[in-house]
């Protein structure tokens, strides 16, 4: 029976270290972007060192940390919080042990603190905008107001404009479930504001596929789309389930998750205008 056991808990193990599937890819230049299953991040390689993004979770940071050290010769200067949610933050202390500093918004530093989230604290905040030069390599960060969880930021990745942003902008597949964390109308708004700045030359997001501008005005459609169908419902009187019958957006069903999320991303939507601006006390 103990030898057993012993098995079991072996396979168990190695089943969890298996169990995720990593992969590194180069986007353009000196960026990559870094993928733990689902999940992805950014990282770009300079002559003055790593600027690493969202750890992911431990694992994840161990395994990219490891990868880094095999295959570039330079070490870990920055690592950047895309925003405070755990599912993207947490492992931080992986680069943080060797005296990395660590960057997120103000408001994300704050809800990592108040919440005592076991991850490397930031040391260094901003509360607009904030570039980071490595050499002729630069990162810009900047913040558009609430979107999705706190402090949540784009980074766009210079000289070659690549431009990286966590769950609020999604490709190619429909926005997560019954939007949990997101705020529609932040989303249309900086999905906008990132559209009316420079164009650039690769989207990298934090799910799903990789893209240009043309997939991110394809996305912003999508929203402006389902929020517009759920308000004009319910200014009708139409009730949730009505609504999730009667709307189908045919002309994005191609869309990764169509069919499963729809009716959630209607609630989402529903939910928001009456907890955000009490469609249900007019």
């Amino acid at each position: 029976m103990r030898l057993f056991l012993t098995l079991a808990l072996w396979f168990s193990a190695c089943t969890t270290v298996m169990a995720a599937d990593y992969a590194i890819e180069k986007v353009k230049g000196n960026v990559y972007r870094f993928s733990a299953d689902h999940y992805h991040s950014v990282f770009m390689v300079t002559e003055q060192g790593i600027f690493v993004t969202d750890p992911i979770n431990k694992d994840a940071a161990q395994y990219l940390k490891n990868e880094l050290s095999e295959r570039f010769d330079q070490r870990v200067r920055y690592l950047a919080y895309s925003h405070n949610h755990v599912d993207h933050t947490l492992g931080g202390e992986v680069f943080a042990s060797e005296g990395v500093d660590v960057i997120a918004h103000e408001y994300a530093d704050e809800d990592l603190r108040w919440t005592k989230t076991p991850t490397a604290l930031p040391t260094m905040t901003f509360s607009d905008e904030l570039t980071i030069k490595l050499g002729e390599q630069s990162v810009q960060m900047k913040y558009y107001g609430p979107n999705n969880g706190r402090g949540s930021v784009s980074m766009r990745f210079m000289p070659e404009n690549v431009l990286f942003v966590a769950d609020w902008i999604v490709l190619d597949r429909m926005p997560y479930q019954t939007l949990p964390g997101y705020d529609i109308h932040g989303m249309i708004r900086s999905t906008k504001a990132v559209l009316e700045e420079k164009p650039f030359d690769v989207f990298v997001g934090a799910h799903a596929e990789m893209g240009t501008g043309k997939d991110v005005e394809r996305y912003l459609s999508y929203l402006e789309a389902l929020y517009a169908e759920v308000r004009d419902g319910m200014l009708a009187g139409k009730s949730l389930e009505t609504l999730q019958q009667d709307i189908k957006l045919d002309e994005f069903s191609d869309l990764k998750m169509y069919n499963e999320w729809l009716p959630q991303n209607i609630e989402g939507v529903y939910k928001t205008l009456n907890e955000q601006s009490y469609f249900d006390r007019r």
